[in-house]
């Protein structure tokens, strides 16, 4: 069976190559590859475990794959190749995206307003200059965008399910970026104020916690990617 295979992060310095054609026999799980690959280059076991995903949704070990999968290894996340906005099920959930493009902030705030809502809380994060005691010349953000902007899809269906609240912009950006710049914005438009804040501290936790985005940080001396968290865990 032919499997494609794409790889992030550190996972992709190792192997050398970000998108790979591999043949596998019948029965073959999604774990026995990762096992394969494990062999094949042996520093791939420092990432053990990593989340493993078939067709853009994380999978158990034990999925069997079939012809035409497509799989991705996914190393830790930190918390994307520009992308067109991707919109919810419903005009009021406004933008998702990943984008190489500066974010602009007033752009989201005033896409998510509208005149039932009272309040609007926005999030902002920014590249800082020091990390763990040490000078941060600029960041680098990769993401698998396709997926990254269905999980970010399902996290604004969760906040519609949970608080009622609708109008929900989130945008990262990736590619470098330099102290200061903003890597992601969350934007929430809500009733009133309780909703929106606890809306917009949830989705930067969930996006950080399951959404496949990595950071790399480069210093005077070198550079490392930062990988914070196991996604596919915790729903």
């Amino acid at each position: 069976m032919n499997i494609t295979l794409k790889v992030f992060a550190g996972l992709r310095d190792i192997i050398g190559q970000s998108s790979l054609q591999v043949q596998v026999p019948p029965g073959t799980t999604v774990g026995q590859l990762w096992e394969q690959f494990q062999q094949q280059y042996p520093r791939l076991q420092n990432y053990s475990p990593v989340a493993l995903t078939v067709n853009l949704e994380y999978a158990p070990p034990d999925t069997e794959l079939q012809e035409g999968d497509e799989v991705a290894f996914i190393p830790p996340v930190s918390g994307g190749q520009e992308n067109e906005p991707v919109r919810g099920r419903s005009e009021a959930l406004p933008l998702i995206a990943i984008t190489s493009e500066p974010l602009d902030v007033t752009a989201l705030e005033e896409a998510v307003a509208h005149p039932t809502c009272g309040a609007v809380v926005t999030f902002v994060g920014r590249v800082r200059e020091h990390h763990q005691g040490r000078r941060v010349r600029y960041l680098e953000y990769e993401a698998y965008p396709e997926m990254a902007r269905r999980k970010m899809g399902q996290i604004g269906e969760e906040i519609r399910a949970r608080w009622g609240v609708e109008r929900v912009a989130m945008v990262h950006r990736v590619g470098r970026l330099t102290i200061g710049e903003a890597s992601i914005v969350i934007a929430v438009a809500a009733p009133h104020r309780a909703e929106a804040f606890a809306a917009c501290r949830y989705a930067i936790d969930r996006l950080k916690e399951d959404v496949p985005i990595w950071k790399k940080e480069y210093w005077e001396d070198g550079a490392e990617w930062i990988e914070e968290g196991q996604p596919g865990g915790k729903k």
